[in-house]
């Protein structure tokens, strides 16, 4: 991945995803789009297209800048701070 355009790099952990589809959405009885992973917590959330933006809102409560794709065949990333798509080299 690219780290000059993305200063948050080191905050990507192991995380173990907190559930298999959209937490927030499973729980209100919501669908989702696709699906993203937040690589500081593991929280799974929906994404942009999707009605509730879960992935979007943890990002505003938290501050966790990094999330990845959690759609199979998908190993990009985004930095919600850098505004910034990351790809593995």
């Amino acid at each position: 991945m690219n780290a000059e355009t993305c200063t948050h790099l080191d905050s990507i952990k192991e995380v173990k995803p907190s559930s298999s589809g959209c937490e927030d959405c499973l729980r209100i009885g919501a669908t989702w789009v696709h699906l993203r992973l937040c690589m500081t917590c593991g929280h799974v959330g929906c994404c942009d297209d999707s009605p509730n933006r879960h992935a979007s809102k943890h990002f505003a409560t938290t501050r966790h800048p990094l999330m990845r794709s959690f759609e199979p065949g998908e190993d990009w990333y985004w930095c919600y701070i850098d505004e910034v798509m990351l790809e593995p080299e």
